[in-house]
């Protein structure tokens, strides 16, 4: 029977919430187009990872070799090349994260299959496969066909599905002895990097506080730091605030930072990059405020005003200190 291949990506022994969303709409289809439904986990040790996959999938394939304990896109590649060429998948779900950028393109190479890059959506009518992706920094959706091939291979961006499990499946694992010669990587995994760490963990805070270039000038941050201290809340913050060092790395929020979830996310000045929206996917109730009405972060906002930041903030200020 056709399948839908999801790659399982983890790191450090927890599976990351990309292979979760992934797998909540390889469900979605699988149920539409009568597919099974396979993750792939690929690694070293990876026993503990397999139930919290268990009634997610019909089948995971795993794959245990000692050089694959740390992500190697020459050695994934052979990996899944093999896995696809045994197993005939229709579509082949990988994250568009660090490891789907490395990997995604020399699978294509390899495999010959079309690859779809950063998709927010995937829809089959008819046996014609379609992309939902994004132009123009997020302000046109665009739907895009992709030629008529035996199996697809599809870059999924973060925070685009649900994480929540989907489904009723057996969850059948099936270890597979690959190649015993696979090639000699032409790169090599050195150590892991944790992003900086400091005073805060914005990963644990319930209220955030996030500014964006909005802000304007560093010394404007004052304004938000006075606005979260009233709140209780913990101050966060875009990549443009870090790249222009007014904040410290560990204050960022996004694929390049931190992932949140927050009960109560206030987006000050931010427009909403899907590298940002990846990282607030779990949030419970977002707050935007951005003079731009069309800024992308009014399509994830719960309550949004389209009103310039520095007549609100004060605003916001003077109702706290009444109350």
């Amino acid at each position: 029977m056709k399948q839908i291949f999801v790659l399982v990506e983890h790191r450090r022994g927890e599976i990351r919430d990309i292979s979760f969303e992934m797998l909540w709409k390889a469900d979605e289809l699988c149920r539409k187009l009568s597919l099974h439904l396979t993750a792939v986990l690929i690694g070293w040790k990876v026993e503990p990872l397999l139930q919290k996959l268990a009634g997610r999938v019909d089948k995971i394939l795993v794959v245990e070799k000692e050089e694959l304990k740390d992500f190697n896109s020459d050695l994934y590649k052979e990996v899944l090349n093999q896995l696809i060429q045994e197993y005939q998948p229709f579509l082949t779900f990988i994250g568009q994260t660090s490891w789907g950028l490395d990997l995604s393109p020399c699978l294509a190479v390899k495999t010959g299959f079309p690859l779809a890059t950063d998709c927010l959506d995937i829809l089959v009518e008819n046996d014609q496969v379609m992309a939902i992706r994004q132009r123009y920094g997020g302000k046109v959706f665009t739907q895009v066909s992709l030629k008529k091939s035996a199996g697809y291979l599809m870059n999924i961006r973060p925070g685009s599905f649900p994480s929540e499990k989907a489904g009723e499946h057996s969850g059948e694992v099936v270890k597979k002895e690959l190649s015993a010669d696979l090639p000699e990587p032409r790169k090599h995994f050195v150590e892991f990097v944790e992003s900086g760490a400091g005073e805060i963990d914005v990963a644990q805070a319930e209220f955030l506080v996030s500014v964006g270039r909005g802000i304007g000038e560093e010394e404007n941050l004052s304004l938000a730091k006075d606005l979260a201290r009233s709140l209780g809340a913990v101050l966060a913050c875009s990549r443009p605030i870090v790249d222009k060092k007014w904040l410290p790395k560990y204050h960022q929020v996004g694929t390049s930072g931190k992932s949140v979830k927050p009960k109560v996310y206030l987006a000050l000045g931010i427009s909403g990059a899907f590298q940002h929206l990846a990282g607030i996917s779990g949030a419970g109730t977002v707050i935007a405020i951005n003079k731009d009405p069309k800024a992308p972060i009014f399509r994830v906002a719960d309550y949004g005003v389209a009103e310039d930041l520095f007549k609100i903030i004060p605003a916001l200020m003077e109702t706290l200190n009444s109350s």
